[in-house]
């Protein structure tokens, strides 16, 4: 394979995988080729040609990641991309068999079984690798969905608002108190509403991190009240046999919000039907 380095890239930079990845110049999918032959060089050398985890595999990981990525993005799926990483085999089976045409039939099939075992090994360190980069994009967008479904709204001056709309878990329970506690930080708030009027249903787990949040606004020197508690999680609350002694909470966010308005000595006043007056 060291020796026919430089052909077996040049024969799979006409191959689909690297043709259409390495756009820019056929010299660019040429040298991703001879970094992949020299990885799998090391991996026979090593005679772990069926162990994905070889350490031969770790230079050329990061590049059949980007290969991977790139042709998801154009629209193929896993088995596309994995059969056009078993088009790479009969080039360089070609190859091996001329640069062995002394041997004997028996080492020639020898030679090509080890390096459809070799390919078939890299096509699976391939799928992985794309599943593990498929797996953290996921965990980043769940993230980032957790954040956009978990808004701070600014309702006054020194009071902040999370009005929780659908199911909470664990997960979703500790981002809203980091984004709760940020944004007491950052708008140097006095009230924090935490308004559930949306969400159906609270386990014991998440109704503790409610409790835990409530506590971590206080020693953040915000009040926190919970404004639109179901009777249904009041009654889980009761059952769960947490005491919210100490817990402000109010029928509903326009409730919660007049609380804090009073206790930062704001008075609302409605205007007369006609506009004459107000009271």
């Amino acid at each position: 394979m060291r020796r026919r380095r430089e052909q077996i890239a040049q024969r799979w930079a006409d191959e689909p995988l690297f043709r259409t990845v390495f756009t820019a110049s056929r010299d660019e999918a040429v040298e991703a080729g001879k970094a992949v032959v020299d990885a799998l060089a090391r991996v026979a050398d090593a005679q772990q040609v069926e162990d994905p985890d070889a350490a031969g595999f770790s230079a050329v990981r990061e590049q059949l990641a980007r290969m991977g990525a790139a042709r998801s993005r154009a629209g193929l799926s896993n088995t596309q991309v994995s059969s056009e990483l078993a088009a790479l085999w009969p080039p360089a089976e070609n190859l091996l068999v001329a640069e062995s045409d002394q041997a004997s039939p028996e080492e020639l099939r020898a030679w090509s079984t080890t390096l459809s075992v070799l390919l078939g090994t890299l096509r699976l360190v391939a799928m992985q690798t794309a599943l593990s980069e498929t797996q953290s994009l996921i965990d980043r967008q769940r993230l980032q969905l957790l954040e956009v479904a978990t808004p701070v709204i600014k309702l006054w001056d020194g009071i902040v608002a999370v009005p929780l709309i659908g199911t909470l878990d664990s997960a979703r329970s500790q981002v809203v108190m980091e984004t709760l506690l940020n944004a007491v930080v950052d708008q140097h708030a006095r009230f924090a509403i935490l308004d559930i009027t949306g969400v159906p249903t609270v386990d014991s787990l998440v109704a503790q991190h409610l409790m835990k949040t409530v506590a971590a606004a206080r020693l953040m020197g915000a009040e926190c009240v919970v404004s639109g508690i179901r009777p249904a999680i009041a009654q889980t609350m009761v059952h769960l046999g947490l005491d919210l002694g100490t817990v402000k909470t109010r029928a509903s966010l326009a409730d919660a919000l007049g609380h804090c308005l009073h206790e930062l000595g704001t008075n609302i006043v409605n205007a007369a039907p006609d506009g004459a007056g107000r009271r």
